[in-house]
């Protein structure tokens, strides 16, 4: 069974988040969309109201759980026998960013991490993007229309 978990500031009224949940649900067998309850840094809604808006936001969709979490998102992972963290990016800073933390995320837990563009329509990929998936000698033709699997070095 693929698990993935999906972590942190989903919002029910965030663009994209909702995609990356669809198009997660055409390879993934779950989705766990795990909700930080530090409360601290949210700003519009407390986790627990989050946590309910997207409860009511799935509640037709078996195959999709939303679990608070306190811990780090790998711990929480291994907590829940995912195999895979899904994230979501806009732009290609973002990719830089998030590609930092997959590569950290894999080499203490070693669970791998897949990027998808929250937009697909509007999403660009930079030529050093493209070139770092192709230094490990992967095909990316596959991926640039639903996103970026990132594949590292073991």
């Amino acid at each position: 069974m693929k698990t993935a978990i999906f972590p942190g500031t989903f919002d029910p009224f965030t663009i994209g988040h909702d995609s990356i949940v669809r198009r997660g649900l055409s390879f993934l067998d779950e989705i766990i969309i795990a909700i930080g309850v530090n409360d601290s840094k949210r700003t519009y809604f407390s986790s627990q109201s989050r946590l309910k808006m997207i409860e009511e936001l799935y509640k037709d969709e078996p195959r999709v759980k939303v679990e608070a979490y306190d811990s780090l998102t790998i711990c929480f992972a291994q907590q829940k026998g995912a195999s895979l963290i899904l994230r979501g990016i806009r732009t290609v800073n973002d990719f830089e960013y998030e590609k930092t933390i997959a590569d950290m995320n894999r080499k203490i837990s070693g669970i791998e991490t897949i990027l998808l563009f929250t937009e697909p329509e509007y999403a660009c990929i930079s030529s050093s993007a493209v070139r770092d998936l192709l230094k490990y000698n992967k095909d990316v033709v596959p991926f640039l229309p639903k996103g970026i699997v990132l594949f590292t070095e073991k």
